[in-house]
């Protein structure tokens, strides 16, 4: 049973079943065909022979004759199955070489690629269906390779992120220890925000765990996205104009109906706009402007600020990921608001998608959500 279940017995027993069955029907017709015309011939042709041997019986003759036509074609049948047999064993035998060869080199780098060897891959073969079945196998070689890269990667961000205030903090304890640091509001404040800061990291991580678990909790409904836009902007006036920045919406025609969770759209609209307001110099403008394209409505911030480079474009979701390389506090939050607000976008069945024609040009994020059932805003 063991050799039965084994790829190569079953591809030999397959071609020496067709064999069988070829010989079988062949000797079949030969005989009927011999019974049914060659004897018609034979006696037909020994009654048409001249002299006194044409008169011996016919049917003795045909009958005589006939078994010697059956017992070449038998031994013809032979010699042609023995033949197709060793034939068909040859081919079947090169067959399942080229068959299980590169399945046995998939099957012993996928073993190698669970013990953690991301960058084994395997030769792609000449066959297009083995090609194709090579190639899927190097793709997802090369995305688990790069789940892995993105996996360490996100350890040594969590770490830096978490160092930061941690430093801070223990600067802080040690300068009161030694009694170098005074013990007064001014410096618990300073603690206190180092405290915060570590808080507000854990609760996106936790936030972001949820999120791309799809474990985020949806009150998706129809709602005019106008108002919440404007609120959004209201809310985020005061900080536009401590920077002195111009933070403007081009208002549709009419209102703009779209399916989806009015709170969690706020969030994305509050990182999309406060992070335009971030890396917008002083003087800069901000602009919204609100569109339905495909039955999605989408929201555009578009801003003057320090744009975005054509090489970071891809990676601007990624977590943790910032254009400054310098990680700079001051360049930005925990560098996962971007991923987080991409991840609640899906989860209400729109995107973001980020535009920036270089560095220093300003950049483009347009956030797209579902219209509701009937509204048809332009």
């Amino acid at each position: 049973m063991k050799l039965w279940r084994q790829l190569r017995w079953r591809i030999i027993a397959a071609q020496i079943v067709v064999v069988i069955v070829g010989v079988i029907v062949l000797a079949w017709v030969a005989d009927a065909i011999a019974v049914s015309t060659v004897t018609e011939a034979l006696e037909a042709a020994l009654l048409i022979l001249p002299g006194d041997a044409a008169r011996l019986p016919a049917g003795r003759v045909s009958q005589a004759l006939l078994a010697s036509y059956r017992q070449a074609i038998t031994q013809a049948l032979l010699i042609a199955a023995l033949a197709a047999t060793a034939v068909g064993i040859a081919t079947s035998l090169l067959l399942t070489r080229e068959i299980l060869r590169p399945l046995r080199q998939i099957g012993h780098s996928s073993r190698r690629i669970a013990a953690g060897h991301y960058d084994e891959r395997v030769t792609v073969p000449g066959s297009d269906e083995l090609a194709a079945v090579a190639h899927n196998f190097n793709l997802m070689a090369d995305t688990l390779a790069q789940v892995e890269q993105q996996r360490i990667t996100l350890i040594g961000n969590v770490a830096h992120e978490l160092r930061t205030p941690l430093a801070g903090l223990e600067g802080y304890l040690e300068g009161l220890i030694d009694g170098i640091v005074p013990d007064d509001p001014a410096t618990f404040s300073s603690m206190q925000r180092e405290v915060r800061r570590l808080h507000r990291l854990v609760n996106d991580l936790q936030t972001l765990s949820r999120v791309e678990a799809g474990q985020v909790s949806l009150q998706l409904s129809s709602f005019d996205l106008l108002p919440l836009v404007q609120h959004v902007l209201t809310q985020l006036h005061p900080q536009a104009g401590v920077q002195r920045l111009a933070l403007r919406l081009e208002e549709p025609s009419a209102s703009m109906q779209v399916y989806a969770d009015p709170d969690r759209t706020a969030q994305v609209l509050l990182n999309l706009v406060g992070n335009a307001i971030r890396y917008t110099p002083a003087g800069g403008s901000i602009t919204l402007r609100l569109t339905s394209v495909n039955r999605m409505a989408c929201l555009t911030v578009t801003d003057t600020g320090i744009g975005i480079p054509a090489e970071a474009l891809p990676y601007i979701f990624e977590r943790f990921y910032r254009v400054d390389r310098s990680r700079a506090r001051s360049s930005g939050g925990s560098g996962i608001g971007l991923t987080i607000a991409r991840h609640l976008a899906w989860a209400m069945g729109g995107d973001i998608t980020a535009g920036s024609p270089g560095a220093g040009q300003g950049s483009s994020f347009c956030l797209t959500l579902p219209l509701a059932t009937g509204d048809s805003s332009p």
